[in-house]
């Protein structure tokens, strides 16, 4: 096919040497996309470059969908790495957290949220589904709009670019068998009537579209019943038919002995069997599951949500991750507390896990994907994107325009081949980070490692920390 600058609106094109299509690496590639930030044709193997057309700096992959985010979190990064007892644990890190979200203001979520999105398209994360749960004032009491919060987040990521799936959470108890909240909970607690409501208002000032999907986000299942949750779900479908459903599961072994204690099953097959647990649904962590529960979570099409620095950090556990791809289980990965935000970190976290329990090397690999770091890209690709609930991940016709530029000129691509490109990228940490360009929508948010408003958005995030800090 020939083209013309008068077949193609210059701003809404790009020609890429190399682009990471569906069926992997291909040459000389023209993307071209709408007013919308759609993707409306992805053309390879052009004999040459259009011309009037922009070329992009280095080869181009897909953004990475981040599944698991606190926004708030990101400012208390580094702030619990003491032992805070004898025995500290997840537990200790969470009475910390429950401390530090007590005091964080509206006007504080929303530089530190726009500051994390910063950071979190810079590394190469182009969409971001946030797990909001701080609700109320300080004092618990109800703002005068009750989504206040959650609309500050929703302001942070239409002000960087990244796009949103935002995820409302009910938490109403602090432990199985319906114990009462803790103080320190105060801030998070509601009812299911109440939690839809926010959902009602952030969409009807927010209706959602391509860079907006919401959804909801059941705690856990120490947080909610078996009736508040169907109560949610009922309430959401009635809103949103379909949206997308996330929730904590077995991080903990803890948590896992409670729920044996108190329904009587372990908390995955409790869930699976008690609802109806497909695609929608994204079970974060998961970290603690027998075989049965990992081939029934495989076969559900549920999203495993990976977190795994947060989860070597709060010394959660190793998710069993061979035999989980093997039974043909799905995850994305997310970078949850903040204490690193890199998809690439996630990635190889996940296969120097199973290395290190296995005492084996490319654990991962399978007979398709010979190249772990490419097995675990694509995978990650579509579990994050059917968790988002949103067409990404993918440089395809009517997908988002999302897309990172790596550096050919980066010392851990220099001289390679395609063949070895994600390798590095995954596996090889020398420098500084090889994601140079990124687009999010079509439009350029970031170039040459910088945020298009880095410098106001860090200064607004530094202020808030200054005063966060003091309080401390």
């Amino acid at each position: 096919m020939n083209y013309t600058i008068e077949m193609i609106p210059t701003a809404r094109a790009l020609f890429a040497g190399h682009a990471y299509l569906p069926d992997g690496w291909r040459r000389n590639v023209l993307l071209e996309w709408d007013a919308t930030g759609t993707l409306r044709r992805v053309t390879p193997d052009l004999a040459q470059a259009p011309q009037g057309i922009a070329r992009a700096a280095g080869p181009l992959m897909p953004g990475m969908p981040n599944l698991h985010s606190h926004a708030f979190q990101r400012a208390m990064a580094g702030l619990t790495e003491f032992r805070a007892n004898p025995a500290d644990s997840f537990w200790s890190w969470r009475d910390l957290m429950y401390r530090f979200a007590a005091r964080i203001s509206p006007d504080d979520l929303g530089a530190i949220a726009r500051w994390l999105y910063v950071e979190m398209l810079k590394s190469g994360y182009t969409s971001v589904c946030e797990f909001h749960y701080v609700h109320h004032a300080q004092d618990g009491q109800r703002y005068a709009r009750p989504a206040e919060l959650a609309q500050r987040v929703v302001d942070a990521a239409g002000a960087t670019g990244i796009g949103m799936t935002m995820l409302p959470v009910l938490y109403q108890y602090s432990g199985f068998g319906a114990q009462a909240p803790r103080d320190d909970q105060r801030r998070f607690l509601n009812a299911p009537d109440r939690l839809l409501g926010i959902v009602e208002a952030l969409h009807t000032w927010r209706p959602e579209h391509d860079a907006l999907r919401y959804g909801v986000a059941p705690h856990s299942l120490r947080a909610v019943s078996q009736d508040s949750l169907r109560a949610l779900l009922d309430g959401l479908d009635r809103m949103l038919p379909g949206a997308p459903v996330h929730i904590h599961i077995a991080e903990q072994t803890a948590e896992v002995e409670a729920c044996i204690a108190i329904e009587g099953a372990r908390p995955v097959q409790w869930l699976l069997d008690h609802f109806d647990v497909n695609a929608r649904w994204c079970l974060v962590h998961a970290t603690h599951i027998d075989a049965q529960e990992t081939a029934a979570l495989a076969k559900s099409g549920a999203i495993a949500g990976l977190c795994l620095t947060t989860e070597a950090n709060l010394g959660d556990g190793i998710f069993p991750a061979r035999d989980y791809l093997e039974a043909g289980g799905a995850f994305g990965v997310g970078s949850d507390s903040h204490i690193g935000v890199d998809w690439r970190a996630e990635l190889r976290l996940l296969e120097y896990g199973q290395r290190l329990v296995r005492r084996e090397r490319n654990v991962l690999a399978a007979t398709r994907h010979a190249q772990v770091a490419d097995r675990l890209f694509d995978a990650a690709l579509a579990g994050g994107t059917n968790a988002a609930g949103r067409t990404v991940g993918v440089l395809k016709e009517g997908a988002r325009a999302d897309w990172i530029v790596l550096d050919a000129q980066h010392p851990n691509l220099a001289e390679q081949k395609p063949l070895t490109w994600l390798s590095s990228v995954v596996f090889c940490e020398h420098g500084e980070t090889p994601v140079l360009d990124v687009y999010t929508g079509g439009e350029k948010v970031v170039e040459a490692r910088r945020h298009r408003d880095e410098a106001r958005l860090y200064a607004d995030y530094r202020a808030a920390l200054a005063r966060l800090l003091a309080e401390a």
